[in-house]
């Protein structure tokens, strides 16, 4: 019999090891990230949603003619089918997130390549499912509102045009770059809680559509995806910089958690969260609302204290408030997360598929032993 001084738990499965990946490289002591190799600064600054695409799911940067390409097979799979508008429309009073997991499942049952699992088919089952989720998520919200989906661009870029689906216009240069460093930022990020549960499931040698309705389900929840919307509603609840401080003393002496802040493998500042503080600043003064971007960095002095624990700004810590300032509203920060997300929860199925093993950790049982069963009329 195995006891629990027999064996070291691990909670949450901190600091083990269950594959080899290229995907990325996290140094949470450092705050460093990489995709295949290459900084998330330089590709926040240089690069595009659809060319970090490319990187991820094929391992190298593209050429011109290879970007062309790709991004051409973006867009001509951003059409869902009639039915699935159907099962948006018949859910349309739930979550964005459940709308989104059900339509994804329901998107299996249209796809031609759903009982290959082949490399290649599910390949190209992901770069569908990365165009296709904008749409639904645009599509639910048009729906919700009263209003008839606007049909994906064919010309416009993955972030504009998901900013065109939402609102109906075509964005400006501003606002479309905003979102497409937003979705890099977010593209890849290890085996976090979604991406280790796509792997789970296509352990069990399930499809792709399984796996990312799994992963939708896991970044659902507040511990993992929720963050940015958490982020907003607290920097809505303070409302002005100079409450920030009192705002903070009382949530963490009530025991509550400051949003936007830690995170389970960095342990410097989170390098995604660079790129968006400068992007927060510049927006809130743009658009006359300074106070956003003071109200945060309010929260960030405040919490300076904490910072030789390991707890520091996160990249949802500032995602919100972009998302906020672009007319979205919160219950759509967690499907933007998703959007972006496609391309990393793709990867990590196509790594799980080529090596595959079903992943099935074991638990150490402290519950009573062998006790006598009772006939149901003598209990």
């Amino acid at each position: 019999m195995t006891t629990t001084s027999e064996v070291a738990i691990n909670r949450g499965l901190r600091d083990i090891y269950f594959e080899r990946t290229q995907s990325s490289f996290i140094d949470g002591r450092e705050g460093k990230l990489l995709y295949r190799g290459y900084n998330i600064h330089d590709l926040a600054e240089h690069s595009t949603f659809e060319e970090t695409a490319y990187l991820l799911l094929y391992g190298k940067l593209p050429t011109r003619q290879e970007l062309a390409v790709f991004d051409a097979e973006l867009k001509r799979n951003r059409e869902i089918p009639a039915p699935v508008h159907k099962v948006i429309e018949t859910v349309k009073d739930a979550h964005p997130m459940d709308v989104l997991r059900t339509a994804v499942s329901a998107l299996a049952a249209f796809d031609p390549d759903v009982k290959d699992k082949g490399e290649e088919a599910t390949l190209r089952k992901g770069i569908r499912l990365t165009s296709q989720v904008p749409t639904i998520v645009t599509a639910h919200h048009a729906v919700r509102n009263g209003r008839r989906p606007a049909a994906p661009s064919k010309t416009l870029g993955h972030a504009a045009n998901f900013l065109y689906m939402f609102s109906g216009q075509e964005p400006s240069q501003r606002a479309a770059r905003l979102l497409d460093k937003d979705f890099i930022l977010h593209a890849e990020h290890g085996s976090n809680a979604s991406a280790f549960t796509a792997r789970v499931v296509i352990g069990t040698d399930a499809d792709i559509h399984g796996a990312v309705t799994a992963g939708l389900a896991a970044l659902a929840g507040p511990s993992h995806g929720g963050a940015a919307e958490g982020v907003m509603r607290m920097a809505l609840e303070i409302g002005e910089p100079e409450k920030a401080q009192a705002y903070v003393k009382n949530l963490l002496a009530g025991g509550g958690r400051v949003m936007g802040f830690g995170h389970r493998v960095y342990r410097a500042e989170d390098p995604r969260a660079r790129h968006l503080r400068e992007d927060v600043r510049r927006l809130s003064e743009e658009m006359g609302e300074p106070r956003w971007y003071s109200i945060l960095e309010a929260v960030v002095e405040a919490m300076k204290p904490y910072a030789r624990r390991g707890i520091h700004v996160n990249v949802d810590f500032y995602a919100g408030v972009i998302y906020h300032l672009l007319g979205i509203p919160e219950d759509l920060f967690v499907p933007i997360f998703a959007v972006g997300r496609l391309p990393g929860w793709t990867l990590q199925v196509l790594e799980q598929y080529r090596n595959n093993i079903l992943i099935r950790p074991r638990m150490v049982y402290t519950g009573p032993m062998d006790l006598p069963y009772v006939p149901i009329d003598q209990r």
